[in-house]
C-alpha cells in the first residue's frame, strides 16, 4: 500500500472535511463525523482528520502512480471549498 499524506493549516478543517464528504457521498462509500472522515474512491481511500488548527489527509493507494492524481483530485477539491484563504498541501510519501 502506498501512502500520502498532508497536514493542512486551517482553522475549518471540521467545515471543509465534511464538505468533501458530504460532496463525494453521492459517487462512493463515504462515512465521516465532523472530526474523522474516510472516501473510498476508485483509485484509493481518503482519510481526512481535523483539529481545531488543522486538516490531516492520508491518501492509501494500491498503485504508485495513482498518488499523484489523487493528491491533485482530493486537493483542488477542498481548495474550491476554501476559496477565502490560501491552503498549502505539502504532501509527504511512505512506499
Amino acid at each position: 500500500m502506498n501512502e500520502s499524506r498532508a497536514v493542512v493549516p486551517t482553522a475549518h478543517a471540521s467545515r471543509y472535511l465534511q464538505q468533501l464528504c458530504k460532496h463525494w457521498a453521492h459517487k462512493f462509500p463515504v462515512e465521516f463525523t465532523p472530526e474523522h472522515g474516510e472516501i473510498k474512491l476508485p483509485s484509493g481511500v481518503t482519510v481526512l482528520d481535523a483539529s481545531a488548527e488543522a486538516l490531516s489527509i492520508t491518501l492509501r493507494t494500491e498503485e504508485a502512480g495513482s498518488l499523484d492524481q489523487l493528491e491533485q483530485v482530493v486537493a483542488d477539491h477542498i481548495v474550491r471549498f476554501a476559496f477565502r484563504e490560501d491552503l498549502v498541501f505539502d504532501w509527504a510519501r511512505e512506499a
